[in-house]
């Protein structure tokens, strides 16, 4: 059974070798090192589990966590280090993983082992989202993969040595079988995996990962490097290791105590340094390299002097790291230097802890237990907590390291990397993300809303600044709070700069609005209250009005009643008890109407040839001129006055014909400036302020508004409110203007005449 935990291995051209410091990577936290016998408990309960079972990338699951341990023993892993990586490979064949690991190892193992997993399956997928956009060669292609690693480092640091490790060993499981390694593999492990060794300064690590994607990404150019390598290696290696042994026995006759060796040839840098210089394979300096290995730094400068006087000093190939080490803590003297024969040699010099510490870089931090407050390599880790906070700094500061001349194009735009964000971290060195302006007000807005609300200052670094304060990368944020209270408007005042982030000005904007919404819900339920009393219906339920009002809560008709976008009036009319409705029995036979030009008619319409005839509009259909009418009559209410297209009417009439009548409107200077009542459909995207936006329409034609019914239902648009209008209109025409304009609010899906 093949399994996609994103496994790394490959036989090494040049191996890492255990060092004197055998315990530089130890656990943080709670340290993992409590467990007896861990490791070999740890393969033993992982060994059935996986033992048959391989990778995608063909490799044995057991080999390649055998691989794995045995890398971080070599760069200093302790045993509880080498034994987490068998319970990470166990967790995916077990019901429930950190249950059972924790009941078995401890809370800690099942922590990292889940943390590890996680971050697996999260570079698989930023892999398969690689290899599809072939975006591999812009470092910016990889931020959001480095984005989403640097903030599961940040939750337990021993996931950074497990996963380089694993990483390193698929490298050289795929060189082992001689097999090409997947494209995306290898460039993630060349553009990701030896960036992050080379800004945590394992520099083993590093090298021999890039020279192993390189193979695989380039495998022509690799074999012609090594090729060249390999054309004069017996001659150059007989005068590098007589230079070696002369210049040791120099030095040493000269009072410096130094021990001087070869240096490892790494064909990526020699590619590097090619391609960047437009250099010749002869002219690189990697070619021919020593080290050598003083006493102390008073030693490394002695020992600087006495090269210089030995041999011709290249100018402008100096370097010295001691005096300003780089950003990830590396410290050594570089020099180039010619002999008689003006062959190129590069020398550096340095003390066994500063070549320790380049072997392993911060990785040191992590023996802060067995260092003391003294440190390794010239780091102080006098503390759990600065141990973590000086790897996280370095974690911080790789976007500088992939800011490299691959991202020109993005520097052009001054856009860089993590241009847009930033890392701060929390007292308990946790890493918190955010945009880039972001103060302590939007830090503690992140961390939980109710901390934003009780926010009154802060500490940057352990000294009080103001709330408004933009953060910088990699600052300890640590905010001082009261028991009770909530933000202050001034916090959305853009010139004050409290807030940068949208999320955290949303969160103020709702605790606002939230306080205006409870006063505007408590004004419509002391209005609908007091209806109810004075309608004599205060036995009905408030959720019963609620609903019949096509509310779906009774907090829902008090908010509209608040903000007056409801009518008391509607409710009034909804309280009513319903007329009947007319039966056949109401109606009565009517001669038929004879022509009369005199005019007249109730309600401004005319009867044909019966004068003064009580009439009334339908309420089925509410007609207005100058709708095609017709009437018909009815027992004790006259004539009762439809639209032509009503399909009540033509129900009455199929029934009846005979009591059909002819009515048309009488001409406007008769009307008098009548009104009349029609309903309007209104069908759209359910929101917010919908209704307020219809009724201001309404209002700015000039219209009247006598009754509202909304109904709103969630589907599979979002969700949809029907709305029914009843308005006041003279004449039609000019309703369908307004229902033109109606149409065009936002949201509105149609809006028409019922």
């Amino acid at each position: 059974m093949k399994h996609t935990g994103g496994g790394q291995g490959a036989s090494p051209a040049a191996p890492i070798q255990p060092t004197a410091n055998a315990s530089i990577v130890t656990a943080t936290a709670d340290s993992l090192s409590d467990q007896p016998h861990a490791l070999v408990r740890a393969r033993a309960f992982a060994e059935p589990l996986i033992a048959s079972e391989t990778l995608d990338t063909g490799e044995n699951i057991l080999a390649h966590a055998d691989g794995v341990a045995a890398i971080l023993k070599a760069i200093g892993g302790s045993e509880a280090m080498q034994a987490a990586t068998y319970l990470v490979h166990a967790c995916a064949h077990l019901n429930k993983p950190q249950e059972l690991i924790a009941k078995a190892f401890g809370a800690n193992f099942a922590a990292l082992a889940m943390e590890t997993t996680k971050l697996v399956n999260v570079q698989k997928q930023a892999r398969a989202a690689d290899a599809k956009a072939q975006l591999t060669e812009d470092p910016a292609a990889q931020t959001e993969n480095v984005r989403k690693m640097l903030l599961a480092f940040s939750r337990d640091l021993r996931v950074v040595m497990l996963r380089l490790a694993s990483r390193l060993q698929t490298l050289r499981h795929f060189a082992s079988i001689r097999q090409q390694a997947p494209l995306a593999v290898a460039r993630e492990s060349l553009h990701v995996f030896a960036p992050l060794a080379n800004r945590l300064g394992i520099w083993q690590i590093k090298w021999e990962m890039e020279d192993l994607a390189f193979r695989f990404l380039e495998p022509d150019t690799y074999k012609q490097i090594a090729r060249l390598l390999d054309e004069k290696r017996a001659e150059r290696e007989g005068f590098m290791e007589a230079l070696r042994a002369q210049l040791e026995r120099d030095l040493n006759s000269a009072g410096i105590a130094a021990l001087v060796q070869g240096r490892p040839k790494h064909i990526y840098s020699i590619v590097k340094k090619m391609r960047g210089k437009s250099l010749d394979f002869d002219q690189v300096f990697d070619i021919r390299a020593l080290r050598v290995i003083a006493a102390d730094v008073k030693g490394c400068y002695a020992a600087l002097g006495f090269v210089h006087a030995s041999f011709t000093p290249v100018e402008g190939e100096f370097d010295d790291y001691i005096a300003k080490p780089k950003s990830n803590g590396y410290q050594s003297l570089h020099t180039v230097v010619r002999d008689a024969q003006q062959r190129a040699v590069e020398i550096q010099i340095r003390t066994q802890a500063m070549h320790d510490h380049a072997e392993h870089g911060v990785a040191a931090h992590w023996a802060y237990k067995e260092a003391g407050a003294k440190g390794y390599g010239g780091v102080s880790a006098s503390s759990e907590y600065d141990a973590k906070i000086a790897v996280l700094r370095q974690l911080l500061a790789w976007e500088r390291d992939l800011s490299g001349p691959a991202s020109e194009k993005a520097r052009e735009s001054r856009q860089g990397l993590f241009e847009d964000r930033i890392y701060v971290l929390t007292p308990d060195a946790a890493v918190v993300e955010l945009p880039q302006g972001a103060t302590a007000l939007d830090f503690a807005y992140s961390v939980h809303t109710s901390l934003g609300h009780r926010c009154r200052g802060a500490r940057l670094d352990g000294a009080m600044v103001p709330l408004n304060t933009p953060l910088q990368n990699g600052q300890t944020v640590e905010v001082v709070t009261t028991k009770e209270g909530g933000p202050s408007r001034d916090w959305l005042n853009p010139e004050l700069g409290f807030l940068a982030s949208h999320r955290a000005k949303s969160k103020v904007r709702a605790w606002f609005n939230a306080q205006a919404m409870a006063q505007t819900v408590a004004r419509g339920r002391e209005a609908v209250e007091k209806l109810l009393q004075r309608e004599g219906k205060t036995a009905m339920k408030l959720e019963d009005v609620a609903t019949q009002l096509g509310f779906k809560s009774a907090e829902d008709l008090f908010e509209v009643v608040g903000k007056d976008e409801l009518s008391l009036r509607t409710i009034e009319n909804m309280l009513k008890p319903p007329e009947p409705a007319p039966t056949q029995d109401d109606y009565v036979l009517a001669k038929k109407a004879r022509p009369d030009k005199s005019g007249g008619g109730k309600g401004g319409v005319l009867v044909v040839g019966i004068d003064s005839l009580l009439t009334q509009l339908a309420r089925c259909c509410k007609p207005a001129p100058p709708d095609a009418i017709l009437g018909f009559v009815t027992k004790g209410k006259g004539v009762s006055i439809h639209r032509s297209d009503c399909s009540n009417f033509r129900n009455m009439a199929g029934g009846s014909p005979d009591r059909v009548i002819e009515v048309e409107w009488s001409q406007p200077k008769n009307s008098g400036g009548s009104v009349y009542p029609v309903d309007v459909a209104i069908e759209a995207a359910d929101r917010q302020g919908l209704l307020r936006d219809i009724s201001e329409v309404f209002a700015k034609e000039k219209m009247n508004v006598i009754g509202v019914q909304t109904q709103s239902v969630k589907d599979n648009r979002g969700g949809t409110a029907w709305m029914t209008f009843t308005v006041e209109v003279t004449e039609s025409g000019r309703l369908n203007q307004v229902l033109a304009v109606v149409a065009d609010v936002a949201g509105v899906r149609s809006a028409r005449r019922r």
